[in-house]
């Protein structure tokens, strides 16, 4: 599974919605992922791409990871992947 599937199957999961119910546009929003969720989703990350995400959820606009989309935390996974190697 790449990581964009996987990515949008975890955030299907919290949102408790059909994988094929979140798109690359999609925000944590439209899904209806909420803070907490966005949280656990965080975490579910971590664990599943074993990384370590700089997300605040105090202020999550501070965070240097980009979740205003699915597409935006796709391409925020591959370049920590890259750098944390």
């Amino acid at each position: 599974m790449g990581i964009q599937d996987q990515v949008i199957h975890i955030l299907a999961e919290q949102a408790v919605l059909e994988p094929s119910d979140v798109t690359m546009d999609s925000t944590l929003e439209d899904l209806g992922i909420d803070s907490m969720g966005v949280v656990e989703s965080i975490f579910a990350i971590e664990e599943a791409f074993d990384i370590s995400v700089p997300f605040n959820a105090n202020q999550p606009a501070d965070s240097d990871f980009d979740i205003s989309s699915v597409a935006s935390i796709v391409a925020g996974i591959k370049q920590l992947k890259a750098e944390q190697g």
